[in-house]
Order: C-alpha cells, then structure tokens, then sequence
C-alpha cells in the first residue's frame, strides 16, 4: 500500500466533513489507493475495499483494535469492551475470472461479487421507492452483478433478468458470502457477566473515521501550538516526524 501523508490524510478528513458513511468510505479508501480513480474504487469486491481499508488502519494507527459494545441480553447491558487484531483481519476474495457460477433449475448465471457503487444503486432505488422491501433489494443487486446469464439454454431476456427468481438469488448471496467472507464481519461476543452472545457488525469504514477524526483534531492542535510557539508553517509542522512534533511540544509546555 502507498504510504499516505498527513497533508494527505487531513485534506480527506477536511472533505469527509461534508460526507456520509458511503462518501467517507471512498475517501478513506482512495487514501488507501492513492492512484485508483473512483470508478475503479466503486467497483471492487466489498471484502476487497475492506481489506484496503484494514491494511490502512494498521499503517497509521497500527493492529491492535479497541471495540466496545453493550451486551444485548435481557435485563443485563453490560458495557463490554475487546480487542482485535488487524492483521487478522479483512481477508481478500478469490474469485474465478468468469465470475460465480450459479444453477438454479433452468438457470445459469455468472455473477460478480457486488461492489460499493452496487449498494449505492440499490440503497437509492430504496429512497426513491423502486425497492420496496428486502426481495427487491436482493432482486436489484442480482441483476446489477450478472455478467452472463442463461434460461432453459438460452440466453435471458433484460425482463428476465430483471425478475430473478428467488431461489437463484439465494443461492447467490451464499456463493457470495463463501467467497468474500470479509464483506460483512459480524462478532459474536459473549458477556462474561450473563453469557449472552451479543452479534456486532464490524464496519471498518466507520470505524477508521472515528479514529480519522480524532487524529485530525489533535494534529491541528498541534499545528496551533507549535505555530503560535515557533512560527512555523502548518506545512513545516506536518513535515516533523510525530516523535520530534511531540518533543517540540514536550519543550513549549516546559517553558
């Protein structure tokens, strides 16, 4: 992974101020992948992006995560508190070059694994009323990842396609989930008070941005402190390593 500055980094946290989850995601992903354009970011496997995205956060903030979550048993709550590993963390999805292969009855479908610009599609269509319930969604993805697609035989017609029947696309969303585990990484963490299993969705994305965001904050109070000190640059301050920013620091609070 391209080494990402922290020039770098704040621009991205200055424009994901403005952003969503989704629009936070590709920024943090292009910080990931200095050179990928977005339309080729948009379009990777999620468990890909989710990788990028942990190898990421290993380089800036390293592998140990901190995670916290409160247990969802019965009269409990207890506020539980864990830690992950990065490194183990964000697995990439292998793919045959021909896609997923899927037989359903008189169907046979090669499909792609979905990427972000898929679940934007889809998470549009709901806003605008065109999905309606989870089927649709599920419908409207299927069609959006077929790259080749058969009835009886024959190829399928566009109003085929966009009637997938129901078994076929459950047997794609498996396919899917088999080869790119990491596109949703849900834990299961049991209350050491109740014994309780509490399932916590893992969403890298939001939680790099945490991080991001307090990262950025106490790096511009740096840039304040040691610029009202020294007068210095934010340009010159963001070149110093952190451990000589940090000595710089350690020196105006002694004085």
């Amino acid at each position: 992974m391209t080494a990402t500055g922290p020039a770098e980094l704040l621009a991205a946290w200055e424009a994901g101020l403005a952003q969503q989850g989704s629009g936070r995601a590709l920024l943090l992903h292009r910080a990931a992948r200095p050179g990928a354009g977005t339309d080729a970011l948009q379009s990777v496997p999620l468990g890909e992006r989710a990788a990028d995205l942990f190898a990421l956060r290993r380089a800036l903030f390293g592998a140990r995560m901190q995670v916290k979550i409160d247990c969802a048993g019965p009269d409990c709550g207890e506020a539980m508190e864990f830690e992950l590993d990065a490194g183990e963390l964000g697995t990439r999805p292998e793919v045959p070059e021909d896609g997923l292969r899927v037989e359903e009855g008189e169907w046979v479908v090669r499909f792609r694994l979905p990427g972000p610009a898929d679940l934007a599609a889809v998470s549009a269509a709901a806003v605008a009323g065109a999905a309606v319930d989870a089927a649709d969604a599920r419908r409207l993805l299927g069609a959006r990842c077929v790259r080749s697609a058969r009835r009886g035989g024959r190829p399928a017609t566009e109003e085929e396609l966009a009637a997938l029947p129901e078994p076929l696309l459950k047997r794609f969303a498996e396919a899917a989930k088999e080869a790119d585990p990491a596109a949703e990484v849900t834990l299961n963490i049991a209350c050491p008070q109740c014994g309780t299993a509490t399932p916590a969705e893992l969403d890298i994305a939001a939680y790099l941005w945490t991080e991001l965001d307090a990262w950025a904050r106490d790096v511009l109070l740096d840039v304040h402190l040691l610029a009202s000190a020294y007068g210095w640059s934010e340009p010159q301050i963001l070149a110093l390593s952190p451990l000589r920013r940090r000595y710089y620091l350690e020196l105006c609070a002694d004085a």
